[in-house]
């Protein structure tokens, strides 16, 4: 059986504004031995899948300074301690990135990004009757291009790599979950 690795101490290494580096000791429960992970603290992040009245899923192009690629993507961004709550950074990563707002916006999903090294959770929300109101307002690390798709495209743009995003795919996974659930 699998059992939790008692922390023996921690320290904290560097920090690069969307994420610090944590130095963690602990012990094997296992074997006894002392082993030293490396852990990126970071806020958590939201992903919104915007529906329009006409079925339509606003998206956003942006190029990724990770894969150094113009990605396809859905709106999204870290929650900052002002926003409290990952719904209300929902709300506002939709306004800033695209200029849309949305009557309801509805938690259907978490997944933690990458349990071996993160700490944080990614929330997805799916974000209806999304209604353009404004030009976005884009912060000064950001190009963004928006455009919408018929939500039917979704799962050809998945399947021929238009959308490669892992967080984006769980939060499609999560939306086709949250649309079968409330067929029955």
């Amino acid at each position: 059986m699998v059992r939790k690795w008692e922390k023996l101490n921690s320290q904290h290494l560097a920090d690069y504004r969307i994420f610090t580096v944590r130095q963690d000791k602990r012990v094997s429960p296992r074997t006894g031995r002392e082993h030293q992970f490396y852990v990126l603290e970071s806020q958590d992040w939201i992903n919104v899948i915007p529906l329009t009245p006409e079925g339509k899923v606003v998206m956003i192009h942006q190029f990724r300074h990770g894969t150094a690629e113009i990605t396809l993507e859905i709106p999204g961004g870290i929650v900052d301690n002002e926003d409290g709550d990952p719904a209300v950074a929902a709300r506002r990563e939709l306004l800033e990135e695209t200029g849309y707002a949305a009557g309801d916006i509805v938690h259907i999903g978490t997944v933690a990004p990458n349990p071996a090294f993160l700490d944080n959770r990614c929330h997805t929300y799916l974000a209806l009757d999304a209604r353009w109101v404004q030009q976005p307002q884009f912060d000064g690390a950001e190009d963004i291009a928006v455009e919408e798709f018929d939500l039917a495209e979704v799962p050809e743009l998945i399947r021929n790599g238009r959308i490669n995003h892992a967080l984006v795919i769980a939060a499609f996974y999560h939306y086709e979950h949250y649309r079968d659930n409330r067929q029955d």
